[in-house]
């Protein structure tokens, strides 16, 4: 996409407070509180409190209270919707990623910036289809922006999950799956349509999972797991939980359980066994490599800016394949704020191609903190 202009100051800069559009006086998932701030989705690294007013896609306004609150100042707007505020145009389009999630396409005078925020291009049941957006210049997520990153087919995945319950149920153990409480658990909802047996969730995801309800998204029948009832449930059901429920009392309830965790860190060698977890599941939520590189592609983008993720690695591969791309500090963590307190770090001196190769130690991923749950 040939840019109209290339001596214009930036119409999207990064400031101490986040991502900010200085012609049309607005943020894009601030870190600190904004007068207006639009929000690519309601993960809590991007949709953080404060803030006097909150645009959002509208299908996500469910999530969005659900996360902020039933009192906050939120308006709504449908996908494709055009907002004019000084000039500058803006407008949200889906980005795959959860419910009601959205890349930001913002332009002035002919020119387009788009700001991914989260996505994913596989299918998902649970929210709206990823649209490719032109632009001009895009600032993307890179979560897994490593060639090592290429996701399976989503229907085999759920059927290593229906597999696993069923060899726990002859067990007599009772399946714990581990799961981002927003988006993920859904997902694996929407994906598991014939269960074997009860579905149980914890409180967090249950909260959850009730939004997307409303929202209007059908999703298998679940149980919220209460002390009272839970042991009715043990050697029969799978339960879905939030990392942050791993080694706590509250497993107790279930008996003996076999625990698992969905997560794109999977995809690493040795990541489960590292967390003494019995099984992984690679489910993200998050564009793979292949995935990535073709919406850089598809775009058009003359320049590239790289956030949230392996940015050296990616801008290293894009300005060798004669990208202009350039790494974008930002305080979102993607799904990295989901597991762990630090990015897994790939050795800079590794050349990208090699990068299929490594395991999580070398890319200095510790499982075993992959519980301390930041966002859920």
């Amino acid at each position: 996409m040939a840019s109209p202009v290339r001596d214009r100051p930036p119409l999207i800069v990064n400031t101490e407070k986040g991502l900010h559009c200085p012609a049309g006086g607005f943020y894009i998932d601030p870190w600190s509180p904004a007068d207006v701030a639009l929000i690519t989705h309601a993960h809590s690294d991007h949709a953080r409190s404060g803030s006097k007013l909150y645009i959002v896609a509208g299908r996500g306004l469910g999530v969005f209270r659900t996360r902020l609150g039933k009192s906050v100042n939120v308006h709504g707007v449908l996908y494709g919707e055009r907002i004019k505020h000084n000039g500058v145009t803006v407008s949200f389009h889906p980005a795959g990623h959860v419910l009601g999630s959205a890349q930001i396409r913002v332009e002035r005078d002919g020119e387009v910036w788009v700001v991914t925020g989260d996505y994913k291009r596989q299918h998902d049941v649970t929210c709206e289809a990823f649209e490719l957006v032109p632009c001009h210049t895009l600032i993307t997520e890179c979560t897994f922006g490593l060639p090592i990153y290429r996701w399976d087919a989503t229907p085999d995945i759920f059927g290593e999950i229906m597999s696993w319950w069923r060899e726990n149920q002859k067990e007599g153990c009772t399946s714990v799956l581990y799961s981002y409480a927003l988006g993920k658990a859904q997902r694996i909802l929407g994906g598991l349509t014939d269960p074997i047996g009860p579905i149980v969730l914890h409180g967090t995801v249950d909260r959850f999972a009730t939004a997307y309800r409303e929202s209007g998204i059908h999703l298998v029948a679940t149980e919220r797991a209460e002390s009272g009832e839970s042991k009715s449930f043990a050697g029969k059901a799978l339960v879905i939980a939030p990392p942050s429920a791993d080694g706590t009392p509250w497993l107790r309830k279930f008996g003996d359980v076999s625990t698992a965790f969905a997560s794109g860190w999977m995809q690493l060698r040795g990541a489960s066994r590292r967390r003494s977890l019995d099984r992984g599941f690679v489910v993200s939520d998050h564009v793979d490599w292949p995935a990535l590189l073709a919406t850089i592609r598809e775009t058009g983008a003359e320049k590239i800016y790289a956030t949230h993720g392996y940015t050296t690695q990616l801008v290293r591969w894009l300005k060798e394949n004669g990208w202009d791309a350039e790494s974008l500090r930002t305080r979102f963590e993607g799904e990295v704020a989901e597991t762990q307190k630090d990015p897994p770090d790939a050795p800079d001196d590794a050349p990208i191609a090699e990068a299929k190769n490594l395991d999580s130690s070398q890319v200095g991923f510790a499982p075993g903190d992959c519980f301390s749950e930041k966002q859920s």
